[in-house]
């Protein structure tokens, strides 16, 4: 069996995206872990808490907008 250069190209987009999803994936359930945990200790700081949170996971988001433009783009270059 020989692999093709389309089809390592293909694997190579489907682990990019794949392996580049994990760590925002967990890096937003440790915000929100930590976001639940610091209401449940201080709930009259939710307004805070909320923004804080809310930014920290847009910027962990971002991560994987990045990873998702870097497949499209292997899509079409290679």
């Amino acid at each position: 069996m020989e692999i093709t250069a389309e089809a390592a190209r293909f694997l190579a987009i489907g682990l990019a995206i794949g392996i580049g999803s994990i760590g925002p994936a967990i890096a937003v359930g440790i915000i929100g872990k930590g976001a639940m945990d610091a209401l449940g200790r201080n709930p009259e700081a939710r307004g805070p808490i909320g923004t804080n949170m809310i930014l920290a996971i847009a910027f962990a988001e971002a991560v994987a907008i990045y990873v998702l433009i870097v497949a499209i783009l292997l899509i079409f270059v290679l």
